[in-house]
C-alpha cells in the first residue's frame, strides 16, 4: 500500500512580519485551508536545542541580515501592513529568545489551540509590541486562549518539549526550508508571502484580487541588534526568518 501523502504544510515564525502577514491573509481570506494545512514551527535555535539538532543530524541555516536590508524591511512591512489594514508596532528586540514562543506553541498545538495561540502570539508582537522572548508575557497569553500558562511558560524547561521542538527544526533541515512563511505541497516549494497566491492555485483554491496599495508610512528607529544577528534567509521583501 502506497504512504499517506503529507498535507500540504506551512512553515511560520513569530519572529518575522512576514510570516505574520501570511497569517492573516489565510486566516482572514482563505478560512477553509487553514485547518487543512501543517502548521510547522520556524525558529532560530538556542545554545541547547542547536546542540540537540546536531546531534540528531541536522543544521540550521544562517545568513546574517545587512542594515541596508533591515532598513528596506521596515519600510516593506509598514507598506504591506497599511495594504491590509492593519498597524505594525515594531518589536525592539534587545534579547530575542525564540524558545519561549516557539517551543509554547507546541504546548497549545498539543493542548487544541495551536492556531489560536499564533493569532494571539502574532497580535502581541507585531501590534502591541509586547516581548514574547518573556517566559512570563508568554504564559498571559497561553491564558488568554485557554491553554496551560504553566505549561508554556515553562516549554523550554520540559524536556519532552525539548525533544518535540528537536524534531520539527530537523523537519526544516529535511525539507530544505531557509526563511519564512515557506509553503510546501507536494513537491513545490514557495517561499514568501507573496507567493501564498501562487501555494493556494497550487491547492486548487480561488485567490480573488489583492487590494490596492497604500502609501508607506516612515520606517522607525532601527534596534542595533536588528541586523548583523544570528538570523535565517532574508532575501527578498515577501520572506524572511
Amino acid at each position: 500500500m502506497a504512504p499517506t501523502p503529507r498535507r500540504p504544510r506551512i512553515y511560520f515564525s513569530f519572529r518575522s512580519p512576514y510570516s505574520w502577514l501570511a497569517f492573516h491573509d489565510l486566516t482572514t481570506h482563505h478560512p477553509q485551508v487553514v485547518e487543512s494545512l501543517e502548521w510547522r514551527p520556524f525558529w532560530e535555535p538556542d545554545a541547547p536545542s542547536e546542540h540537540l539538532l546536531a546531534e540528531a543530524g541536522g543544521r540550521f541555516p544562517y545568513t546574517p541580515m545587512s542594515r541596508e536590508k533591515h532598513l528596506y524591511m521596515l519600510g516593506d512591512v509598514r507598506r504591506l501592513a497599511a495594504r491590509r489594514g492593519l498597524t505594525v508596532t515594531w518589536p525592539q528586540d534587545v534579547d530575542p529568545w525564540w524558545e519561549a514562543s516557539h517551543l509554547a506553541y507546541l504546548v497549545a498545538a498539543a493542548e487544541g489551540r495551536g492556531l489560536a495561540f499564533a493569532e494571539r502570539v502574532y497580535r502581541a508582537r507585531w501590534q502591541e509590541g509586547l516581548d514574547i522572548s518573556d517566559r512570563a508575557t508568554i504564559g498571559r497569553l497561553a491564558a488568554d486562549v485557554g491553554v496551560s500558562a504553566d505549561a508554556a511558560e515553562h516549554a523550554a524547561d520540559d524536556d519532552g518539549i525539548r525533544a518535540e521542538g528537536t524534531r520539527a527544526l530537523l523537519d526544516i533541515h529535511r525539507d530544505d526550508v531557509f526563511g519564512v512563511p515557506f509553503f510546501i505541497h507536494r513537491r513545490q516549494k514557495f517561499w514568501g508571502v507573496d507567493r501564498l497566491t501562487d501555494f493556494l492555485t497550487a491547492l486548487g483554491e480561488p485567490t480573488g484580487q489583492p487590494r490596492p496599495g497604500a502609501p508607506a508610512e516612515s520606517a522607525p528607529p532601527v534596534a542595533a541588534a536588528a541586523f548583523g544577528a544570528h538570523s535565517s534567509d532574508h532575501g527578498h521583501a515577501g520572506g524572511c526568518g
